[in-house]
Order: C-alpha cells, then sequence, then structure tokens
C-alpha cells in the first residue's frame, strides 16, 4: 500500500484543497502518514502571494528531499501555476500540478484528465477534517486583478459554489462532529456573481442561517474568512444582526487607510472610512467584537502623510489583531512596474510601526474580555488549546474534560503574553 504525506503552504482554500484530496487518496487503498519520513509520495500545495511564500516552498521541499531522498515529491498549488519550470528542478520532484490542473489528483497521484466536460466549479468536497475548526470552500478565484495581487494569475478569475453543494457539506460537517466551520473563499465579495439568480455571499449566509439556526444555534458555529469593506453594506448589518451562528467577528481584506493608495493598488470601489461606520452600527448587535485585517505598508508612492493616514485608521477601527506586511513585489503584476518604490528598510519600519499600534489594541482587548462572566472556547487539541468566538487564542488553566472539536463554556481568568487563560464555567447545577 502507497504511503503518502501532505504539506500546506499558505491559505485556508490550500488547507481545504489539500484535506479533500488526501480523502481521495485515502479512498484509493493509500495511507497517508503524519511523518514524512515513512512517505512514499509527499504532496506539497504551495502559495505564491509572496516572495516569502515562495522561499519557504523551495525550503521545504528541499527538506522533505534532505530527510526522505526516496520519497516522489508532487508540488502543486498557485507557485505550482506560474513556475513550474523552476519547480521541476527541485530535487525529489517527480510532478508539478498547476492550480488548474489540481482537481486531477482527486483521481489519485497520477491523475489525469477524465476527457468529460469539467464541472464549473471544481469538484474538491470534504468529509471530515484534520483540524478542530473545519473548513468550508464557497467560491474560487479572483476576477477584480488588484495591482500587486498575482492570484488571479495563479486562480483564474472567480466562481462560485453552488449554495445546495455548500449546504450538503456543513451538514456533513456537523453531522462528523465539528462545532466551528469557516466560510472561506478566494475573494466573497464576488460569490454568486455567476450563479442563477446572483445570490451574494449575504444571501448564502442567510440560507445557512435558515437551514440550521434552529437547530445548531448555540451548539455550533459559523466563522467567516475574510471580507472586503465594500462588504459591508446595509444587508450585511441586517444578516449578521440577526444571525444566532455567525461568530462575532470579523476579518477584513482593508490593504491601506489612504483612498490614494487604495486607488493605486485597484481597490477604489470602497472607502477605508465606511468599514469605521459600519463597525459602529454593528455595536447594537455585536457589543464585543473580534475584528482583523490585512494591512500592506510601502506599497510604490506611499509617502509617510499616507502612511499615517492607515495609522489613524487604525486606531479608529476597534482592531484586536491584524496580518501586516511589507509590500513585496511580484513579478506579473502591475505594481511591480510602478515608480517611486518605497525602500524596504522604510517599509519594514512602517510595518513594525503598524503592529506595534495593532499589539497595543490587542492587549486592550483581551484585557476587555476579563470583564465578561464567559466566553464560548473551542477545544482545539488535548493540551487544552482553543479558540473564543471572539478568535482570542485560549489556553484552559486545567484539563477541560471535553474532546477537540467541543464547545465548552468558560471563565476568563487572565492574559498570558496574548493567551486567554480560561476554566471551564459551571453553571448551578452542572457541578
Amino acid at each position: 500500500m502507497t504511503t503518502f504525506h501532505t504539506a500546506t503552504l499558505g491559505c485556508k482554500i490550500n488547507q481545504y484543497e489539500t484535506r479533500s484530496i488526501a480523502e481521495a487518496w485515502a479512498g484509493r487503498e493509500a495511507r497517508e502518514v503524519d511523518d514524512p519520513r515513512e512517505a512514499d509520495l509527499i504532496l506539497v500545495n504551495s502559495c505564491a502571494v509572496t516572495a516569502n511564500a515562495v522561499a519557504d516552498l523551495r525550503q521545504t521541499v528541499r527538506r522533505f528531499h534532505r530527510d526522505n531522498p526516496e520519497a516522489g515529491i508532487i508540488v502543486t498549488g498557485c507557485a505550482a501555476q506560474v513556475m513550474p519550470a523552476e519547480l521541476a528542478k527541485l530535487p525529489g520532484v517527480i510532478r508539478v500540478v498547476g492550480q488548474a490542473d489540481k482537481p486531477q489528483l482527486l483521481e489519485g497521484p497520477e491523475g489525469e484528465e477524465s476527457g468529460q466536460d469539467k464541472p464549473r466549479f471544481a469538484p474538491f468536497s470534504i468529509k471530515g477534517y484534520d483540524r478542530a475548526r473545519a473548513v468550508v470552500k464557497v467560491q474560487d478565484g479572483c476576477s477584480h486583478f488588484c495591482s500587486y495581487c498575482i492570484v488571479p494569475l495563479t486562480r483564474g478569475r472567480s466562481v462560485s459554489r453552488p449554495a445546495a453543494e455548500v449546504e450538503d457539506e456543513v451538514g456533513r460537517l456537523l453531522a462528523a462532529g465539528f462545532r466551528e466551520l469557516i466560510l472561506s473563499g478566494i475573494n466573497l465579495r464576488h460569490y454568486g456573481r455567476d450563479l442563477d439568480g446572483k445570490p451574494d455571499f449575504w444571501d448564502l449566509v442567510a440560507r445557512l442561517e435558515t437551514i440550521f439556526g434552529l437547530d445548531w444555534a448555540g451548539r455550533a458555529r459559523l466563522r467567516i474568512s475574510s471580507v472586503e469593506p465594500g462588504q459591508l453594506t446595509d444587508k450585511a448589518l441586517d444578516v449578521l444582526g440577526r444571525s444566532r451562528l455567525v461568530c462575532p467577528q470579523l476579518h477584513l481584506s482593508l490593504q491601506s487607510g489612504d483612498p490614494d493608495v487604495l486607488k493605486a493598488m485597484g481597490r477604489g470601489h470602497y472607502s477605508p472610512q465606511s468599514a469605521v461606520e459600519f463597525l459602529e452600527r454593528l455595536k447594537r448587535f455585536w457589543p464585543v467584537m473580534g475584528l482583523g485585517a490585512d494591512l500592506i505598508t510601502g506599497f510604490p508612492g506611499e509617502t509617510e502623510a499616507q502612511f499615517e493616514n492607515t495609522m489613524e485608521l487604525c486606531r479608529a477601527l476597534p482592531l484586536t489583531y491584524g496580518h501586516i506586511f511589507p509590500y513585496s513585489e511580484r513579478p506579473g503584476t502591475r505594481a511591480a512596474e510602478l515608480p517611486d518604490a518605497v525602500d524596504v528598510p522604510v517599509r519594514k519600519e512602517r510595518a513594525a510601526r503598524l503592529r506595534k499600534l495593532v499589539s497595543a489594541k490587542k492587549s486592550a482587548f483581551l484585557k476587555g474580555l476579563l470583564e465578561l462572566e464567559h466566553l464560548d472556547v473551542l477545544v482545539q487539541d488535548g493540551r487544552g488549546r482553543g479558540v473564543s468566538e471572539y478568535y482570542a487564542a485560549c489556553r484552559f488553566a486545567e484539563p477541560p474534560g471535553a474532546e477537540p472539536r467541543s464547545l465548552v463554556r468558560a471563565r476568563p481568568v487572565r492574559v498570558d503574553r496574548g493567551v486567554m487563560i480560561v476554566e471551564k464555567f459551571f453553571e448551578d447545577g452542572d457541578a
């Protein structure tokens, strides 16, 4: 029996697709192993968003080959789409499968096109997951072409998963014992544009609420992976305000707080200030909420004053964490050809200043959570790690007596190095 090991670099969608491929291989009399040194085949699902992601890929492949020179390495994913010839030369690599051909791997390590018409949405699906929080892929690709982003070149134009398929998978995962499901896509703002009736992402969330809310409210939850400020509409407010399933937490694909920088990025379709205004309105329904943001510093032409606009926006937003990156040139994107490049040390220094600001806001947020009577914590592993509904990392002071994937009501006790220490909450009559 062939043994295989999988490794995923990059986004939640890659994690989901890796799991789908692993399930398909295991269904073809192959066996997955945790230790790559015991594998006959190693699948590496790659990312190409930044230069560091590509460097990590090279190091990962070389390490696998060094530790297990007999294993054949298959590289797939976004980097495989844009640099197949280079990756094919790495030691141990026996096959490079671009993003467009990744569904072939569902037929096995040597899978090829079936000769039938390709489905509109690639047939990835999962029955389980190797993590406590399961990803549900609802959309793929992007049709926007931001000037700095290589994703449209690696994943193609936007395509949406039919709502009925999403419903089926949500139902399967809930029945399998998962209690937090992450609705994820490459650009959720584009969800539904290619479906009959053109439903948007909020229509999908409302539909899942209608189907699952009555049975699962308080017992399971949905989390939204990432949205754009342009999605924060009156409909969004209505759906989120009524939801019994969605975690009170959002992650914004914000990128900058300066309107002119956003236009240069190809993201002039939303106003940074609109996010502040929406979140103020959302407080009526979510008086406590987690909020993250993606932010890029040192984009070509960004002045100190424009960067300060980003700082000012982040001071105004109720941020609880941030994903902050110095701008990284990606060959093949429009931004790579823009004039007035910001010096790399300046990009990094601005990122450090922004991280310091967001870190202080995170600390204040966690201290505020100590005032709450309880948190709903998803147990992630046997070591007592968990995550709250607000996306705050938690650790149980004592074993919670619950299996991973369980939702446990817990009392916040203290904060230790950015982690909320909690203890199981016993209501009257429970203990």
